[in-house]
């Protein structure tokens, strides 16, 4: 194919530069800077123990106090239908606030086949929620046990509860990744990332999490991070799972937490987000028992503080 003159003078006068100027080379891109944004979940006002606070009631906070994104947590919500969802969607949009993450509840720690493939219904349509709504994270939870029936109790023992009678880890392990892999392909479809939070049960562990993460080779299979959820050794434990974190919700605990509080360095948690390239949303869960509205004003304070230093 013969080329035409503009090209020839084009490509001629490259060459020519490129031999006057044999060592000419674009400059090194920047080093990345960290983009960390925060977000407010919606679980910082309503801790399962009142009445629920409406999940447009958080957007309108998280739009008053300069917050990016609103974290939804699903049992929270007053509905699933569609035209619910998209009240919701708009809500946010006119108020100049991402959703970005919905938080379900599930369970695939179970000998029961029908029970675990309940658990994947449910999470099947939490992403199709979450797709509808435009929220680009599912929280996952393995489920534990239920060997203690009470959650207050099992929060009394630190969240360590014995394997079930006839079972092992082992067996639990398969099915939540068995579980997770039959959820894969609708969060492909629908563009949806899975993060599994270190929440009570087999991800309670850092080697918990990261077996069941490093088991399953999806770009959408994430983890979330929760840095209230180690009780023991946080700081050793969050920076094992910190480079594998797609999505982090922050707890924080003014006036005492509904279960237990911690005491957490901020500025440290950060800087060990920093450290592994974290680029995503820290979301604010505030369970203290002070009122939300003052409880989640100081915890955003003290976390752009944090950030800042």
């Amino acid at each position: 194919m013969s080329l035409s003159r503009r090209t020839f003078l084009a490509s001629s006068g490259l060459t020519a530069a490129a031999t006057v100027f044999p060592h000419t080379s674009l400059p090194a891109a920047p080093a990345l800077k960290s983009r960390i944004k925060l977000g407010l979940s919606s679980y910082s006002y309503w801790h399962f123990k009142t009445a629920k606070v409406p999940i447009e009631t958080v957007i309108d906070e998280a739009a008053r106090l300069g917050i990016e994104g609103v974290d939804i947590l699903h049992r929270q919500m007053e509905g699933e239908d569609n035209a619910y969802l998209q009240k919701l969607k708009r809500h946010a949009f006119l108020n100049g606030v991402d959703l970005i993450c919905l938080s379900i509840h599930q369970g695939f720690v179970y000998p029961d086949p029908a029970e675990r493939q309940k658990n994947i219904e449910h999470t099947i349509r939490g992403i199709e929620m979450a797709y509808k709504m435009g929220i680009p994270c599912l929280r996952l939870n393995t489920g534990r046990w239920n060997t203690i029936k009470s959650f207050d109790e099992l929060m009394a023992k630190r969240g360590v509860e014995p394997i079930l009678d006839g079972h092992t880890e082992d067996e639990g392990f398969k099915w939540v990744i068995d579980s997770i892999e039959k959820c894969l392909p609708k969060a492909a479809e629908c563009g949806v990332v899975l993060a599994l939070e270190n929440h009570w049960g087999l991800s309670s562990t850092p080697e918990g999490l990261l077996r069941i993460r490093k088991a399953i080779d999806s770009p959408w299979m994430g983890v979330l991070l929760d840095t209230g959820n180690f009780l023991e050794n946080p700081y050793d434990k969050l920076a094992m799972v910190a480079p594998y974190a797609s999505f982090v919700q922050a707890k924080t605990y003014y006036g005492g937490g509904e279960w237990y509080s911690l005491e957490l360095d901020y500025k440290r948690i950060f800087d060990i987000l920093r450290k592994a390239n974290y680029q995503g949303y820290v979301s604010l869960e505030f369970e203290g028992k002070e009122a939300a509205e003052s409880g989640v004003r100081k915890s955003i304070d003290m976390m752009r503080n944090a950030m800042a230093s």
